[in-house]
C-alpha cells in the first residue's frame, strides 16, 4: 500500500520537474546572451565611477552617492541570485528527473517490454543532460559576473575612501 502510494506520489512530480528543467535550460540561454552583452559592454567602455558601460554597481552607485557599502554588496548579492539558483537546483532537478522514470524502465525490462525501457532512460538522461548544461552555463556566468562585481565594489570603496 505504502510503496504504491509514494510510487503515484513520485510520478505526479514529473511533469514538474521536466518544466523546471526546461524553464532553467532556456533562462540559461538567456542569461548568457545578456552575459556576453554585458561583456562586450565592458570592452567597449572603461570602468570608472561615471561610466556609461554595463557596470550595474557602478551605476547604482551613481544614482545614490550616500549608499553604503553593504548596500552595494547586498545589490550585486541581488543580481547574482538568479544565476547561482539555476546553477545549484538545476543539478538536483535533473538527478529528479533522472530517478522519477527509472523506476518504470526497469519494470519495463522485467516485463520483456524493451521499448518501455527505452522510453524511460530516454527520458531519464534527456532531463539530467538539460538540467547539467543549464547549472554549467550558469555557473559560469556567475563566477565571472562576481569578479567583475567585486572589482566594480573595490572602485568604489578606493573613491569614497578618498
Amino acid at each position: 500500500m505504502i510503496d504504491t502510494t509514494m510510487y503515484t506520489v513520485s510520478q505526479l512530480f514529473l511533469t514538474p520537474t521536466l518544466v523546471l528543467i526546461l524553464l532553467m535550460f532556456v533562462y540559461s540561454f538567456i542569461a548568457l546572451g545578456s552575459f556576453i552583452y554585458e561583456g562586450i559592454s565592458r570592452r567597449k567602455n572603461i570602468m570608472q565611477l561615471n561610466t556609461n558601460g554595463a557596470y550595474p554597481i557602478l551605476r547604482h552607485y551613481n544614482a545614490d552617492k550616500q549608499i553604503s557599502m553593504e548596500k552595494l554588496e547586498l545589490f550585486a548579492f541581488k543580481k547574482l541570485e538568479n544565476v547561482r539558483n539555476v546553477s545549484r537546483i538545476a543539478p538536483m532537478m535533473g538527478l529528479i528527473a533522472t530517478l522519477i522514470p527509472l523506476g518504470p524502465a526497469l519494470k519495463a525490462l522485467t516485463d520483456g517490454n524493451i521499448q518501455g525501457m527505452s522510453d524511460g532512460l530516454i527520458l531519464a538522461f534527456s532531463g539530467v543532460t538539460l538540467g547539467l548544461i543549464a547549472a554549467s552555463l550558469t555557473y559560469w556566468i556567475g563566477n565571472i559576473k562576481k569578479r567583475w562585481y567585486a572589482d566594480e565594489l573595490h572602485i568604489i570603496e578606493v573613491a569614497k575612501a578618498t
